[in-house]
């Protein structure tokens, strides 16, 4: 009799762990199981419906610091299967890539649906089965083979393999199931987000960018660095995406509630900050503050530094003082606001937490508890920054779980 295998969730994971499956032992019979009504949407809207599939980890000296929860694991999935692999195989199979200058991975068609519909069509030229509305809410083991109980009801399928790759889940309840049979879970909560601040005057300067920005917040050393975006709720951008994948945990625990340090330059030593703005000053003694911009920031971010410093921007430069420099040196380097709530980024719903790591075979993502059972993607306790990452996550769990779930 044939090797039954499940793949719960239609996702990216899911997709590459079936597809791998099948690959590896072509005579078994795979069948991915989708709780919604169209499998891989989550791909099609990501990267604003231009799919940044991967990332060209060009500088990535440690993975933590794209990986904030389970850079281990993935160091040692890379051996497997990594970002490499990624680009090569999705160019094999007619999905030719661009690296950009962000190092960001895309499809050269600049639309998700091309990396949809490679997956689909790789599934169905491989002969698996996609069902979707099928919800998985139980898992029975007898002899050799599991049960599976879809949409809370009675009837059941039968298989010897499942790969667990519903994507994350936003309540520790969803987890019960996979809970039930022994693993641990640990608490989710949302991992890529944007900081609301009530500051109005702000607010005023929305879709302004700024190009070299870091953001930690008051009192611990974490930090996002990058591109920083205001918005009609706050700000936005790479700078605070990151540090909200760094903080996920800790601004959960605040009730997404805490002060930020803002550093509008970028740069670290505060003598060298001191002698430029010291310099401004002799080389435009006669010019107005407000028509000279210190490091070149955005016209309206200035103006409003200069009111937040309570100097009137028609003073001269000459009239400064070394008291009021010192206040450029602090606005620019250590600029503090209250982020007071969290508004969800795009369409695209990161969440860290889910089953823990220690449950998890690192080398096959085989369950410690249940044999047969493998898990691959979000629904672990894996998540990364903005950038490509997250998907690289899933296609490289998705090839190892796939590919030992089929052996």
């Amino acid at each position: 009799m044939s090797l039954r295998i499940a793949i719960i969730g239609g996702g990216a994971a899911g997709f590459f762990a079936a597809i791998k499956a099948k690959e590896t032992t072509p005579d078994a019979i795979v069948t991915i199981y989708e709780k919604g009504k169209k499998p891989l949407a989550k791909v099609g809207i990501t990267g604003g419906g231009r799919c940044n599939l991967t990332n060209s980890f060009s500088g990535i000296s440690d993975l933590k610091k794209v990986y904030p929860r389970g850079d281990k694991l993935m160091k040692r999935l890379f051996n497997t299967f990594d970002y490499q692999d990624t680009f090569r195989w999705f160019e094999k199979h007619g999905v030719p890539l661009v690296i950009q200058d962000d190092e960001c991975v895309f499809p050269r068609s600049q639309d998700a649906q091309s990396v949809v519909r490679c997956l689909v069509d790789e599934a169905h030229r491989l002969g698996i089965a996609t069902k979707t509305g099928h919800s998985l809410s139980r898992i029975e083991r007898s002899d050799d083979a599991m049960f599976l109980f879809f949409n809370d009801s009675d009837k059941y399928i039968v298989a010897e393999r499942v790969v667990i790759a519903t994507g994350g889940h936003a309540y520790i309840s969803s987890f019960d199931y996979i809970a039930s049979l022994g693993h641990s879970i640990t608490e989710p909560a949302p991992s890529l987000f944007t900081f609301n601040i009530a500051d109005k005057a702000l607010r005023g300067l929305m879709g302004t960018v700024v190009k070299n920005v870091s953001v930690g917040i008051v009192g611990e050393k974490m930090r996002g660095d990058g591109p920083l975006l205001i918005t009609h709720w706050g700000m936005s951008g790479p700078a605070v995406l990151r540090l909200s994948s760094y903080a996920a945990r800790l601004a959960h625990e605040r009730k997404y509630r805490f002060d930020i340090s803002v550093n509008w330059i970028g740069q670290s030593n505060m003598s060298v900050v001191a002698e430029n703005i010291a310099k401004t000053a002799r080389e435009n003694a006669a010019k107005k503050v407000g028509n000279v911009r210190p490091y070149d920031l955005p016209t309206r971010l200035w103006d409003y530094l200069v009111r937040k410093m309570d100097v009137a921007s028609e003073k001269r430069w000459d009239e400064t003082g070394k008291k009021w420099q010192n206040k450029i040196v602090e606005i620019l380097t250590n600029d503090v606001y209250h982020v007071d709530g969290k508004s969800k980024w795009r369409d695209e719903f990161v969440i860290c937490g889910g089953v823990s790591l220690s449950s998890i075979n690192p080398n096959t993502l085989e369950s410690k508890h249940l044999p047969g059972l493998y898990f691959a993607g979000e629904v672990t306790d894996v998540d990364a920054v903005t950038g490509g990452f997250n998907l690289q996550a899933a296609w490289t769990m998705g090839y190892v779980a796939g590919g030992n779930a089929a052996k």
